[in-house]
């Protein structure tokens, strides 16, 4: 009788090895790009292709004071800043309007209408360049953070409707037919009943909109052309066209994407319970 239950310990004990060798072994693969790229950004050029290379270099930020020598660090970043700030709050806006409508107004064709929305994710950025160049050509706002805004929010709202319709159908509509009983109007019910209620829902789509904002560089690129209305992912552009006695100026490159991605990480950590709540359990609480 003890054989078979020391045969299935035996068998648990290598299916938890197997799970944490497999998982050790995703992490280093995700996170040797992240080391290196920190590694490089604090070392000295004369010292970032030596033979053998400096696995744990003595660390410098040299690297990072010739980089904000090199563009205009500060001005790049506030326009990140208010380029994903904008673009987060207006689709977040919008996207939670739509989806309301879409998830509590029947009108014939309502679905087909969100069907098309959520086809238009499938359009490649490069292919609507063009179009949407000419839109912001005629309205004025080539080379200024409005028309960035406006242009990323477009693009954010199909996906962000399309979350936030099902997060809204699980909400039950008993909850908000009690309240115009209790004399609430549509203002009311939205701000006091149901935004609270899709708290995890909306931070998590904040999160990730912000996130795909900082981060895009075909629209910045494309539509801004001078220090106005230049985010900081556009100044890897600048960065890699100088050259240095040993190349590109990679250290510099990699000191530009640990400046992008800290903050990244740490807008993440600071959401996961929020963004985990919202992926998990939907709107209800």
């Amino acid at each position: 009788m003890s054989t078979p239950v020391r045969f299935k310990f035996k068998t648990h004990r290598l299916e938890t090895f197997g799970l944490y060798a497999g998982l050790i072994l995703f992490l280093f693969i995700v996170l040797i790009p992240f080391y290196w790229i920190f590694i490089s950004s604090v070392t000295p050029s004369n010292q970032l292709f030596s033979i053998p290379p400096h696995y744990f270099p003595k660390p410098t930020i040299k690297n990072f004071a010739r980089l904000i020598e090199e563009i205009p660090f500060f001005h790049y970043l506030r326009n990140s800043l208010l380029f994903g700030v904008g673009t987060t709050l207006l689709s977040v806006f919008l996207s939670f309007l739509a989806a309301y409508g879409f998830a509590r107004i029947t009108v014939p064709g309502s679905n087909f209408l969100l069907l098309g929305l959520v086809l238009s994710m499938a359009l490649p950025e490069v292919v609507t360049v063009v179009p949407l160049f000419q839109i912001l050509r005629n309205l004025g706002m080539i080379n200024t953070l409005q028309g960035l805004i406006l242009v990323m929010s477009s693009v954010l709202v199909p996906f962000t409707v399309w979350v936030l319709v099902s997060f809204i159908k699980q909400l039950p509509i008993e909850i908000e037919e009690a309240a115009i009983i209790d004399g609430a109007n549509l203002f009311q019910l939205l701000w006091k009943v149901v935004i609270p209620i899709m708290k995890p829902a909306l931070t998590t789509m904040i999160t990730i909109n912000f996130i795909n904002a900082w981060n895009n560089l075909v629209y910045p690129l494309a539509f801004s052309s001078t220090i106005k209305a230049k985010p900081l992912s556009v100044s890897i552009t600048e960065v890699f066209q100088a050259r240095t006695p040993f190349g590109r100026p990679w250290e510099l490159i990699s000191a530009l994407g640990v400046t992008m991605v800290v903050p990244m990480i740490l807008l993440v950590f600071v959401s996961q319970r929020a963004i985990i709540s919202g992926l998990t359990r939907g709107a209800i609480k």
